[in-house]
């Protein structure tokens, strides 16, 4: 009766899942430092400007698990993820399931970007000759 419900063989390792092209942009993104994932609530000298929200994975393998969390914070058009955290679950059969989580945000913007200051300079330029050459109005 005991091998009917299954003996006591061990489960083998399920076969690496096929990696996309996504997972392997974002591994190479993560690996070359362009996106962070901390588990503090901020970056220093980074202001968050917009909370994507909860990015979740689970897999049996901890680098599956890491990179599908960061690539769906990408799909979402995350620059970063913060108050990262991971749980890795023990069974009885010998194997591990590891779960990664973590918030993907977007930095704000700078406040006079490139385009607006080449935009406002010429003007201020053109007001203050304007405010050299015309006499005050006297009412």
């Amino acid at each position: 009766m005991f091998f009917l419900l299954g003996g006591d063989e061990k489960k083998t390792k399920k076969a690496a899942p096929k990696t996309n092209d996504n997972v392997t942009r974002v591994r190479e993104l993560f690996l070359s430092g362009r996106f962070p994932v901390v588990t503090t609530p901020g970056i220093e000298g980074k202001a968050l400007g917009k909370v994507l929200g909860l990015v979740v994975c689970r897999g049996y393998d901890s680098e599956e698990a890491f990179f599908g969390m960061a690539s769906m914070a990408v799909n979402k058009g995350a620059q970063a993820i913060i108050g990262y955290q991971e749980n890795v679950a023990f069974h009885p059969d010998g194997t591990k399931y590891f779960c990664c989580y973590g918030t993907a945000v977007q930095f704000e913007m700078p406040k006079q970007s490139f385009r607006s200051a080449a935009l406002t300079e010429p003007k201020n330029k053109l007001s203050t000759v304007l405010q050299a050459e015309t006499p005050p109005l006297i009412m």
